[in-house]
This record gives C-alpha cells, structure tokens and sequence, in this order.
C-alpha cells in the first residue's frame, strides 16, 4: 500500500481491500465447496472449529453461528488440543480448520492425531499447496491478494474472507438442512430475533387462565369471570370448548348505553359472533398486526375444529418487547 495515504482515503482502501477479497471467493464456490456442505450436513456427531491467534477468533464466530444455526459446532483451541483436550474430537465429527498460511504449527500437529481418530477435515485456507491443504478431505480456498493493513501484515482482508466463506458454508448448510424460523425461534428464546419468530402459544393464556362461559351464563358471572381473568373479555364455548362468540368491556358498555338494566341477560343473548380468530403456530408479531389492523386488544386462539386453545392480548405482545 501507498505509505502517503492517511486518514480517510486509508480508511476508504481498507474497505475496498476487504470487500475484493470477499468478491474474489464467488468463482470459488464450486464443487470443493459443495463436497463441503456435504460434509457437514452427513455429519453424525459435531463440528470442531479450530485456528489460532485472529483466525481462531473467526472460528468461534463460525461455531456459533453453526450452532445458531441447528449444527452443533465447537471451538477448540488447538494448543489446548495438543495438551490434552483431543479427546474432544471422536470419529464420527468433522474438523474445521482455519490457517492463512496452512502451516500453523499448532494445527500442524494436530493432523496426525485427526486423521487417527478418523475424523474428517476441511480446511480453509490461503494456500492451496500448504500442509494442512494437501491433508484435508476438502480444502477451500480463502487466498487473497494482499492484506488491508499497510504493511500487508496484520490479519485483515484474510480473516474477513475466512469470516466470509464460512458464513456461505453455514448458510447453505442451513437452507440444505430445511432450517426454517420456527427452528431459530426454539434456539433464541432470550434473544431480540428470537423474540420476533416467537409463537402466539408461547404468549397465550391457556387452560385455566383462558375466560371461558357457556351462552347461558347469566352476564352477572361473567362479569365475575371477566374480572378473575383480567382480559377484558371472555371467550363463549359450547360443552366442547368450541367457540360460538365473544363478550368485551366494549360489548358491556354499549349495552349498558342502551339498556342500563343488563342483569336479566344471559350472555348468549348479547355476545358477539363469529369473532376474529388465530391458531397457535402464528408468529406472535403477526398476531399483533391482526389486532392492531381490526382495532382490538385481544384475539382467541382455536384449533381447526375451533376449540378454543387461548386468548392473546396485545399487553402480553408488547411485554415480549419484539421491536
């Protein structure tokens, strides 16, 4: 790199360094890689991520988001491997190794016991003719043309296309595995995007919490189940649990409006048919976007023969705090 460059014009070259060496790995996606993804998706124990120093850094980042992902991936320091830590690798699981140069010494030195073991090896790395690329089963190429750092020696464009092709390694590994929402929900319940792909039957009010009356309740006991259940509604089924209709506060005010004396009713006589309904494996952000288009605070939630399974109100979508 040009020593007069400084400031923001270096600024600018570091990012045009890192983003060609990322498009220089696109004509690479071939069959290599393919036997890759393979790889990993016929593997019947678990992934072993390894490097050392800034490549290691990457690997722990590949391993989680491997495992994010629904593979079950670890990293594994390798001078921790040679010290006593291989029997964390069995003969079922596949290593990935990471090392620009492909001769960590480290790395190095695991290879025999690797390939004792019986594991398979992928390597990624920026030397196609380097020991631990003549030694993988599959070798995936991550050279560039020259690093970031103006002295073309701090790890730089060569960890960002390692980060880079192992990120295309997991994605397509995910997509050939049939990873779907429902599956990254069920692996972030504590996180903000698993709080977005969260399911009404995790937020729902099930069983006893579910108000529930028959249509010949008598609008005094439903005030009463109305009030114990703290929904502001309660949901009217028949002896199965199958929904005929619903009665609000709303619904209450407005009959009181037109009629003050509403203790001679029965519920039947006065709920609201045929209401608005969702089932339990909708997302919860979508069953907020149901009630705030139709303008109301709670929806019960029904199987296919419409019994009744909950009620969701729109506070218990704003408590999981999605947005």
């Amino acid at each position: 790199m040009n020593d007069a460059l400084s400031g923001l014009d270096l600024a600018r070259k570091v990012l045009r360094t890192e983003a060609a060496a990322i498009l220089g790995l696109v004509d690479r996606i071939d069959g290599e890689f393919e036997r890759a993804v393979t790889l990993l998706f016929e593997c019947r124990g678990r992934v072993i991520v390894t490097g050392m120093g800034k490549s290691g850094i990457i690997c722990r980042k590949l391993a989680a988001t491997l495992s994010s992902t629904g593979t079950s991936a670890w990293f594994l320091h390798p001078a921790e491997a040679i010290h006593g830590d291989l029997g964390a690798i069995r003969e079922e699981d596949v290593v990935l190794a990471l090392s620009h140069s492909g001769e960590t010494e480290e790395l190095i030195r695991l290879l025999v016991s690797i390939r004792r073991i019986g594991a398979k090896l992928i390597a990624m790395t920026g030397d196609s003719g380097s020991t631990l690329a003549k030694a993988a089963d599959v070798m995936l190429d991550c050279s560039i043309a020259e690093e970031a750092c103006p002295m073309n020696l701090v790890p730089t464009a060569s960890t960002t296309a390692a980060l880079a092709m192992g990120d295309a390694l997991a994605m397509t590994l995910l997509v050939r595995k049939g990873f779907k929402e429902e599956h990254f929900a069920s692996l972030h319940p504590g996180g903000k995007l698993g709080r977005r792909l969260m399911r009404v039957e995790n937020v729902m009010h099930a069983g006893k919490a579910a108000p529930l009356v028959t249509p010949s309740t008598p609008l005094i006991d439903v005030f009463h189940e109305m009030s114990s259940k703290r929904l502001g509604m309660t949901c009217v089924v028949d002896d199965r649990r199958r929904l005929l209709g619903i009665f609000t506060d709303g619904d209450l005010r407005r009959l009181m409006q037109k009629n003050p004396d509403v203790l001679g009713f029965t519920v039947g006589d006065v709920m609201t048919a045929d209401p608005i309904t969702i089932q339990r494996e909708l997302l919860a952000v979508e069953a907020l976007k149901i009630m705030e288009t139709h303008k109301i605070t709670s929806v019960v939630v029904v199987d296919a023969d419409r019994v009744v399974e909950g009620v969701v109100h729109l506070h218990d979508l704003w408590r999981t705090q999605m947005f």
